[in-house]
């Protein structure tokens, strides 16, 4: 018990060392461009995050002390996915949703969110990336907040996600599951039409990264370039888990899930195998 302490104030410690001021003034960003990423917990923003940053072009957070360098830690105006219960459940909470409408879009916030930020960024850079899950469900606030946006959504099967965050939720897997098609269909619905939005599924991208970073280099007008750290697909240990635990319950399990499975589909996911299709 005194151990896990010394462990646990060791790191808020550090975790406050790393902590800068915020910028005296909000930094001047109409020459430069946004990129959001979003996804649920364990879908892969963190290592493509990582990725991004090693652009010459871009700058994103690293070293900051705060769990995945996550932005949502590091300002002081949008709630983090913590507030709403975290993964596994944050996206079924209607206040962690935020669209246009939203209270705190104000020049006042802006500035907030642009100071808290612009001090761990290197702003001679002219695409700033920043990563947080329930961006996922944000386009819409973030986008209007701050209007040089666009966003990178990455998508992975539910089985990996819902068992990869299982340390960190008090839910049950058919709430998991349940938690992962809720958010997605926000998602859809928010983007719709959108033409500053890029979705990548996981499983797609862990084959071929450089395609997928050419194509967001693309869409931030950047030039490509390939990317030092490896990556590799890690589903597979989950879905074997699956199978152990669970496969006395499928048919229970797919009953729970929404009728027409229609953000499964779309995503070409199954709970049972093979459990993905090309789309």
């Amino acid at each position: 018990m005194f151990g896990r302490f010394i462990k646990y104030l060791s790191r808020s410690l550090n975790r406050l060392h790393k902590r800068r001021e915020p910028l005296r003034q909000p930094p001047v960003i109409d020459h430069k461009q946004f990129l959001f990423i979003g996804g649920l917990h364990r879908s892969g923003t963190s290592v493509l995050h990582r990725l991004l940053c090693e652009h010459p072009s871009t700058s994103g957070f690293h070293d900051t002390g705060v769990p995945e360098d996550e932005g949502q830690h590091l300002q002081s105006v949008i709630p983090a996915a913590h507030v709403f219960g975290g993964p596994g459940e944050f996206a079924s909470h209607p206040g962690s949703h935020l669209t246009e409408d939203s209270t705190l879009i104000n020049q006042a916030n802006r500035n907030t969110l642009l100071k808290d930020w612009g001090a761990y960024y290197d702003l001679s850079k002219p695409v700033l990336l920043e990563k947080s899950p329930p961006n996922l469900i944000r386009s819409r606030f973030l986008r209007r907040m701050i209007p040089n946006s666009k966003f990178i959504f990455i998508v992975r099967h539910p089985i990996a996600v819902s068992l990869a965050t299982e340390k960190w939720s008090n839910r049950t897997i058919t709430e998991r599951l349940l938690h992962w098609c809720e958010a997605y269909s926000i998602m859809l619905d928010d983007i719709d039409s959108a033409d500053d939005c890029l979705v990548i599924r996981y499983e797609d991208f862990v084959q071929s990264p450089d395609l997928y970073l050419d194509q967001i280099c693309d869409m931030a007008g950047i030039q490509s370039f390939s990317a030092s750290e490896k990556v590799e697909d890690h589903n597979e240990k989950y879905f074997r888990d699956w199978q152990q635990r669970y496969g006395s319950e499928m048919n229970a399990l797919q009953a729970a899930l929404p009728p027409d499975n229609s953000v499964l589909e779309h995503f070409g996911y199954s709970l049972t195998r093979p459990y993905i299709s090309k789309i």
